[in-house]
């Protein structure tokens, strides 16, 4: 039997020919990748606005020479070149055991910050526009952006059945499942191996309820991550982001969300079970 995810704190490479600006990625397991290179390194990287500090995998970083964990150092992404930036250095095995190649590291939302960020899952393209450079966007809505611990954050709402909450969600790119919620205020009681639900874990209890955007989701697989901020709810990641194509205007600090054209099927805007809010 397939367990409630319970509010504990409310009960008691497609074609490399891209324009500057943009990359090609994949995506894939609920993750976007992209080419880049950080340190020097070049390779695989996750892109993950859900992950403040950007990060060079141990094998990686001991490869090239480094034995340092902080470094200072270059980041070339879609034809963007930072320099002198913090890189942690950290062991990736379970974030990326699930993927078919090897990944070079993760490009958090410290690089992204400052820039206009467009995603696309369908057909997957990144485009990353410096301030005043970004064309036309047609969103079907707009978000605002707060930061908190180091995250893009939007609104959202998610509910057990009698319990709700609504809070800031990391916007998760780079997650593993639809929703996760802070441990803080929410648990999966009885799960037989706790530590299975937190990310990258193989537990995906179900949460009732959650809303955003004005689209309701019923029944999503969900999990936990750790509470790092009293006022950081959980996060949104792939599953449900994937419903459109999206603007991440980390100047502005907005999201916007378009639609994708019809297809085949005559299906465009929300899928996997998303449904408008009347």
């Amino acid at each position: 039997m397939t367990r409630a995810l319970v509010l504990a704190a409310l009960l008691a490479f497609p074609p490399a020919q891209a324009r500057a600006g943009e990359a090609a990625c994949w995506f894939e397991n609920n993750v976007v990748v992209v080419g880049a290179e950080v340190a020097g390194v070049p390779g695989d990287y996750v892109l993950d606005a859900a992950t403040p500090h950007t990060i060079l995998a141990e094998t990686q970083a001991q490869t090239a020479g480094y034995a340092e964990t902080t470094l200072t150092a270059q980041v070339r992404l879609a034809g963007v070149t930072l320099k002198d930036r913090p890189v942690a250095v950290a062991d990736l095995d379970l974030r990326t055991g699930a993927l078919p190649t090897v990944i070079s590291g993760v490009i958090g939302a410290d690089m992204l910050k400052g820039f206009v960020v467009d995603v696309s899952f369908r057909p997957c393209r990144v485009a990353i526009w410096r301030p005043g450079r970004a064309p036309r966007f047609p969103a079907a809505a707009r978000l605002p952006i707060n930061w908190i611990a180091g995250r893009p954050t939007v609104a959202a709402a998610a509910a057990d059945g009698p319990h709700a909450v609504r809070g800031a969600f990391a916007i998760g790119i780079g997650a593993d499942t639809a929703v996760r919620l802070s441990d803080g205020m929410a648990a999966a009681p009885g799960a037989a191996k706790p530590k299975e639900l937190y990310p990258y874990g193989v537990l995906r209890p179900r949460l009732r309820a959650f809303s955003f955007a004005d689209v309701l989701w019923q029944n999503l697989p969900a999990g936990l991550v750790t509470a790092e901020d009293p006022a950081l709810i959980g996060q949104i990641g792939t599953p449900l982001l994937a419903a459109w194509r999206l603007r991440l205007d980390l100047v502005r600090n907005e999201l916007s969300l378009a639609p994708y054209e019809k297809g085949p099927s005559g299906r465009r805007g929300p899928h996997r079970g998303g449904r408008r809010r009347r």
